[in-house]
Formats: structure tokens, C-alpha cells, sequence
């Protein structure tokens, strides 16, 4: 994710007030207009820099956010507790598109001993480690279990830092292109380096050992799987012309070539020709760079709360403040949300399926009616 300067003053002051716009808007067949009675308000504020949001679904009540300097804040039944579920800020850089990036939990924690959760963040010396943490609850600090990866970084940016559990049980992980601008070693296309990737971790075995699933990202920001389906749904952030949200279904017939850095968006980037090892796939969607700058995809709706929403899946960028949606599963036609969330950073759910937003400004939204 790329840095930005804040918006406009105007829009700056809203956010740091906790005002966000919803307007409300009509939508429907002839005959049938459904009003879109939904919005999001401010939950939690406070935070320094939140940029993930999630929960096991063992803990209803409890939300975690990811606070990039380095901390894992969690609400309790609606009270952001003082004491950090996880402090590691002597370990973590924390420039422009550094930091403590994602949380993952075990899908069986707290069920039994299982208190396993997973973080991926950039280290000291600005290259990435995802690591394995045992839980001891909210009173005592996590012990550290393993290291599932070590990358060391060619450049500082384009890190990736999406962790998530996939309907297969396995650990998802994505990484940039390694950083630079245009990927000037082609690592995206390398199948023999993770560069550019999506990969995955079976978790349950001794040694974890990373395996390929996706090819030719640039910066694959955030990623999410829909908790109904098991579809994937990625936002890759763009070189200067395209920003793009890439679906891969369940049922996906192997692996898959997002195309960078030979195209960028669906327009060609380079003359040259894309790796054979992966099926080429063009993106859903694409918005153009600028005035977007830095896509950052959610997730499909599933909650209960926002009937209105369900089914559709919610993204948007860090420079345009505007949040986007399109209908599940694997909808091209993106539609304007009558909102809008300055300096956002990512998407989130909790155990219930209920969607959150965050804004660097320090506040996390919660989407409701």
C-alpha cells in the first residue's frame, strides 16, 4: 500500500471527527427501487495507524485491529482495552508501507488448546517474517512459537502483509514484487522466487513449507475469501496507469497468472510474454491510476445486521475516499457507495460475518443500518 499525504482539509477534519458520509442512494429494477439503507459509523477511535481488523468466530464479543507501529489492540463487548493482545514494536519497521501488517488466528482457536494465531510483519531490517504465536489470553503476553517465513526484501516497499485462512484449512499469504517501480527483475513472473505471489502454508505439519497458488501480483495489499463460497477476491495495487481487483473462484482449475508486469490492469506494461507455469487471468475490474492510487479490497458481505448489503463486495482506495461495490460472486459492474472513509487502509469482519473499515487517521468503522 502505498503512503499518501491526507486529503483535502475539509474532508481530514470529517474523518478526525468520526463523521462519514451516508447519504443513501436508490437502486433496483423498474418497478422495484430498494433503498440503500446502510452506512458506516465510527467503533473504536483512538488507535495509532489501524490497518487490519479481525476475530476468531470462538469470540463473538472481541475484536482485534492490527496497529502498524507494531501493537494487536482488542475490544471487549465494545471497550477497547488498554493492554495490547500483542506488543512487538521493538521488532517491527514501521516506514511508509512497513510495520505489524495482518493477524490471522488458527480457524480452530479456542476450541480446546488451540490458542494459534499467525502475524506477518516487516522486521528491523526491513525484510518480512511471518511468525506463530501461542495465545495465554488477554492478560499475559502471547509466546513465540515458530517462524513460518523469512524474505529478505530487495527494496522497501511493496511488502504485501495479507494473512488469511482459506476454506481448505491452509494458510494464505501474500507478497509484492519486492519493490522498485515496474518490478525491474521481473520477480512477479519468477515462479522460482515468492516475489509477486500468492502462497500458502499448511500449518499443521512440523515443518510449514510455502507453495504457490498465484502468480504475477505487483502489491496484493489485502485478499480476502468469502466466507459462503471459498471465492478469492484480490486487490493488486497499480504501477501508474490501473488499479485492479482480481477473483479467483473455489472451483479454481489450477494456478492462476494475474499478469504483472506484463500487463498492468488489462493494457499491456511490457512486450514480453507472460510465465506458461500459470493460467492468465484478467482482473473483474479496474479503476484508473489517478485519481486512485492504491486499491484495498474487503470482503462479500455475509452478516445479519445490513441486510441491504448482503452479497455484495465491498473495496476502495487510499487516495479516493469513496467506497465501491460490486455483487458476489465475481461482479464486474462497480458501484459508487453514497460514503466515504478518508486515509483507509483496509477491511475487516468479525466472528459474526460483520464488516469494519480502517482509516489510518486512527479510527475503525463498523457498517450497519
Amino acid at each position: 500500500m502505498r503512503r499518501i499525504a491526507f486529503l483535502a482539509l475539509v474532508l481530514g477534519l470529517l474523518v478526525a471527527l468520526g463523521v462519514v458520509l451516508g447519504v443513501g442512494g436508490r437502486e433496483g429494477k423498474k418497478g422495484g427501487e430498494q433503498r440503500l439503507s446502510y452506512r458506516f459509523v465510527p467503533a473504536i477511535r483512538n488507535l495509532d495507524e489501524p490497518v487490519h481488523v479481525t476475530a476468531p468466530r470462538s469470540e463473538p464479543n472481541n475484536l482485534y485491529v492490527v496497529e502498524k507501529g507494531g501493537k494487536i489492540r482488542v475490544r471487549v463487548r465494545g471497550r477497547l482495552r488498554a493492554r495490547p493482545f500483542l506488543d512487538i514494536s521493538r521488532l517491527v519497521s514501521n516506514g511508509s508501507e512497513q510495520g505489524l501488517l495482518s493477524l490471522a488466528f488458527h480457524p480452530n482457536y479456542g476450541r480446546g488448546n488451540n490458542r494459534r494465531f499467525f502475524v506477518y510483519y516487516t522486521d528491523r531490517g526491513e525484510d518480512e517474517r511471518i511468525i506463530e504465536y501461542r495465545s495465554r489470553g488477554l492478560s499475559r503476553s502471547p509466546v513465540r512459537v515458530r517462524q513460518l517465513l523469512y524474505m529478505q526484501d530487495p527494496y522497501s516497499n511493496h511488502n504485501g502483509g495479507q494473512l488469511a485462512f482459506g476454506p481448505d484449512g491452509y494458510l494464505y499469504a501474500a507478497n509484492g514484487d519486492g519493490g522498485s517501480g515496474g518490478d525491474p527483475e521481473n520477480r512477479a513472473q519468477n515462479m522460482r522466487v515468492l516475489f509477486g505471489k500468492i502462497f500458502r502454508f499448511n500449518v499443521g505439519v512440523p515443518r510449514p513449507r510455502a507453495s504457490i497458488v498465484g502468480l504475477g501480483l505487483r502489491n496484493p495489499w489485502r485478499f480476502s475469501f468469502d466466507r459462503q463460497t471459498g471465492d478469492l477476491y484480490i486487490g493488486d495495487v497499480g504501477q501508474n496507469a490501473w488499479e485492479e481487483l482480481d477473483f479467483t473462484p473455489r472451483r479454481s482449475p489450477g494456478l492462476e497468472n494475474y499478469g504483472w508486469r506484463v500487463y498492468e490492469g488489462r493494457e499491456r506494461y511490457t512486450n514480453e510474454t507472460p510465465n506458461s507455469a500459470g493460467r492468465l487471468v484478467f482482473p473483474i475490474a479496474v479503476l484508473p491510476n489517478g485519481p486512485n492510487c492504491s486499491i484495498i479490497a474487503g470482503f462479500v458481505y455475509r452478516g445479519t445486521a445490513v441486510p441491504a448489503a448482503r452479497g455484495r463486495f465491498f473495496f476502495g482506495d487510499n487516495c479516493v475516499s469513496q467506497i465501491r461495490s460490486i455483487a458476489a460472486p465475481g461482479g464486474t459492474a462497480v458501484r459508487n457507495e453514497p460514503f466515504n472513509i478518508g486515509s483507509l487502509s483496509s477491511f475487516g469482519e468479525d466472528a459474526r460475518g460483520e464488516l469494519y473499515a480502517a482509516s489510518l487517521n486512527g479510527v475503525v468503522y463498523r457498517l450497519v443500518r
